[in-house]
């Protein structure tokens, strides 16, 4: 009797340690994204699902997880890109969603992030897809193109986002600043609201297509999508070389019947120099392994363009060492 109290007790205390092991070996991974009326959340959910991988999950060949062994990662709103380097930079994340600019900006010190102190360690997982800066107007409020916003009531997104950042940027290309509009600093499904209400006459948007605030909007109410386009913009891009030329296509939105020419910024996902390069580097293999990739493609529009050939394009900063080793690997870089 004595005996198997013993083989029992010695059982329970492999057991213990064996859990406590599987403890210590999870790890937290909180991702910043923006407000859950854009195309940062619901993507952000989709990668934080591709690359976790709880203590007890099923193998990748067996239809389980392809994730990192033991990684819990969480998708987190928050005011989108500024507000998301700055937690990286401050520690309470240890990854988020950006744009391009916005990275560029706060890696080197310059632009918005002129006059504070550079946030010097911040680096690149993924380039993800490109952001399309989306001008929306009520269909009566006789606006056609950038310029006919002067004195018309406009949403510039709230602060600390990148769009805030962006449509500065136009405004000043067309000769304008935030004291020619009336201005308003809204996040799109509060601006979205103030439209159908006849408060508000334009707002902008930066995102991937199609966004579930415009495009409920526009399945209630009149809209056009301005177009962002002109003399004005090639100009603009000449100064601020990480825009590109962008088009959303007809029938995006309700009523959208022909393309929009706009401009857009890459969507990307960054990190710290300080998180270790095993993870980075397991948590870029899973970005691309080719089961990720499909559920990417079958989970919303956007994620059929994060793909390995997307990934290293529009670099502005300095890839993590972790995501460079997977890179060079796959012969995406030098």
């Amino acid at each position: 009797m004595n005996s198997a109290k013993a083989l029992f007790g010695a059982a329970m205390l492999v057991a213990g340690l064996a859990q406590g092991a599987a403890a210590q070996d999870m790890q937290f991974f909180r991702i910043g994204t923006g407000g859950t009326a854009g195309t940062y959340y619901p993507i952000g959910g989709l990668i934080a699902n591709a690359i976790s991988n709880p203590p007890g999950s099923r193998a990748c060949d067996a239809g389980g997880s392809c994730g990192v062994p033991g990684l819990i990662a969480t998708a987190v709103a928050s005011n989108g890109s500024v507000g998301n380097v700055n937690s990286i930079a401050g520690g309470a994340l240890e990854a988020g969603f950006s744009q391009s600019d916005v990275a560029y900006w706060a890696q080197t010190g310059t632009g918005l992030w002129e006059g504070k102190p550079a946030v010097e360690k911040l680096r690149l997982i993924a380039n993800l897809y490109p952001e399309s800066i989306h001008l929306v107007a009520r269909k009566d409020a006789g606006i056609n193109g950038v310029a006919d916003l002067k004195g018309k009531k406009v949403s510039l997104d709230e602060p600390g986002s990148g769009t805030l950042v962006d449509a500065k940027i136009i405004l000043e290309a067309f000769g304008m600043t935030e004291a020619d509009v009336t201005a308003e600093y809204l996040k799109p499904d509060q601006a979205a609201d103030r439209m159908r209400d006849g408060a508000m006459d334009a707002f902008f948007f930066v995102g991937g297509f199609p966004a579930g605030a415009i495009a409920e909007l526009a399945s209630q109410h009149d809209i056009t999508l301005v177009p962002i386009t002109g003399p004005e913009v090639d100009k603009l891009r000449e100064t601020y070389t990480f825009f590109a030329t962008d088009t959303v296509p007809g029938g995006t939105y309700k009523g959208q019947d022909g393309d929009v020419a706009t401009i857009s910024v890459g969507a990307q996902l960054v990190t710290s120099a300080d998180v270790s390069e095993e993870l980075v580097y397991g948590i870029t293999q899973a970005l691309y392994n080719e089961t990720t990739q499909k559920l990417f493609a079958a989970g919303h529009a956007k994620g059929k363009q994060i793909t390995l050939d997307n990934a290293t394009q529009g670099a502005g900063i300095p890839f993590h060492p972790g995501a460079e080793k997977f890179y060079k690997e796959a012969g995406k870089l030098q």
